[in-house]
């Protein structure tokens, strides 16, 4: 029997991103954000209801602002106090776990997903998931794009702006786009 596409993207194989389970799984967790992004601030708590129900794993400590939106919320996972400011985009089509103590500005976008290099095979939807990880107390300024596969690690900083391809050293503070490390 062959592997579903869901099945294909969990596995890190290529896999059509246009697919009817797929997009049953996108339109719950665009139901799930419509009611975190409408509902008042003293209803949401630090994160609505159904948000929270749809992620993979987040403590209660967790915050998200409205508004954020997300591909899937299933592949989110949130340690301890994790802040996501106004604005944030996951589009989780494989893992992304955020460290405790981490903060993203507003704006931060996270894109775990590749497209394939073939005009044609890219038309057909054919992409491939990457994780990605952000370590223990790691600041991301707003407006920072970090791209598919990419580990950042512990207390580093990604200067605002900044557009992240490849991997951050602990403790290490980048900019730029793409973004480099700066002397200490």
């Amino acid at each position: 029997m062959a592997a579903s596409e869901r099945e294909r993207m969990a596995a890190g194989e290529w896999y059509r991103c246009v697919d009817p389970e797929l997009e049953e799984l996108q339109q719950r967790a665009r139901e799930a954000l419509h009611a975190h992004n409408t509902l008042p601030p003293d209803q949401r708590d630090p994160i609505g209801p159904a948000l929270r129900a749809l992620l993979g794993g987040v403590t209660d400590a967790a915050r998200i602002e409205a508004p954020f939106h997300c591909a899937y919320g299933f592949n989110i996972f949130l340690e301890g106090r994790v802040y996501l400011n106004a604005g944030c985009c996951i589009l989780d089509t494989a893992p992304v776990r955020i460290g405790d103590q981490t903060m993203l500005g507003p704006g931060v976008q996270i894109y775990c997903a590749e497209h394939h290099k073939d005009a044609a095979k890219r038309a057909s939807g054919l992409e491939i998931a990457r994780p990605v990880t952000v370590g223990r107390r790691v600041w991301i300024g707003g407006a920072a794009v970090i791209l598919a596969g990419v580990t950042i690690g512990e207390a580093a900083i990604v200067g605002a702006g900044s557009v992240v391809t490849r991997d951050v050293p602990a403790g290490a503070t980048v900019v730029g786009n793409p973004a480099g490390r700066l002397a200490d």
